[in-house]
C-alpha cells in the first residue's frame, strides 16, 4: 500500500474517497494506513442515513446486483437480487440498507457516471467459508 501511495502523490493526488458510513474503527484504520503517506482521508458519505443513501443512490439510477450474504444476518434468497426499492423494502430491520455492517456486497453495473452499463446476468449461488456468493456474468 505504501507503494501505491507514493505513485499517487507523485502523480499529483493527493486525496483518497472512501465510502464509509459509520464504522469508526475502519476510518481510524484507514486514517491510520495514509498518516504521513501525503494523501489526504476524504469521508464524503460519513454519517449519513443509510436509508436515505440507499434510496438516493436508487433514484439517481444506480443500477446494482447482490452478489454477497452474510447468510447470519440475511437469507440466502437476497443472493442475486437488484439492488433497488423492492430489495431494501424487504430487509429485515436489523439489516443496513447499505449493507454497512457486512450484511450484504453489491456490484455496481451502470450509474450515472458511466458511459456505458456492464450488460451483467446472474450465475450460480453458492456458498464458500460461510457466505453465499453469486456470480455475475
Amino acid at each position: 500500500m505504501a507503494g501505491v501511495c507514493r505513485r499517487a502523490v507523485a502523480e499529483g493526488i493527493d486525496a483518497i474517497a472512501f465510502g464509509d458510513l459509520f464504522l469508526r474503527d475502519v476510518r481510524e484504520y484507514r486514517e491510520r494506513q495514509l498518516q504521513g503517506s501525503g494523501l489526504e482521508p476524504l469521508f464524503p458519505l460519513w454519517e449519513l442515513p443509510t436509508g436515505e443513501l440507499a434510496a438516493r443512490m436508487i433514484r439517481s439510477g444506480l443500477k446494482a446486483k447482490v452478489t454477497c450474504i452474510d447468510p447470519k444476518k440475511l437469507d440466502r434468497g437476497y443472493a442475486g437480487r437488484d439492488f433497488d426499492f423492492s430489495f431494501i423494502s424487504d430487509l429485515p430491520p436489523t439489516v443496513d440498507p447499505c449493507g454497512e455492517n457486512g450484511e450484504f456486497h453489491t456490484f455496481v453495473y451502470d450509474a450515472p457516471v458511466f458511459s456505458d452499463p456492464i450488460h451483467v446476468r446472474t450465475g450460480e449461488i453458492v456458498e464458500r467459508e460461510g457466505f453465499i456468493f453469486t456470480d455475475v456474468l
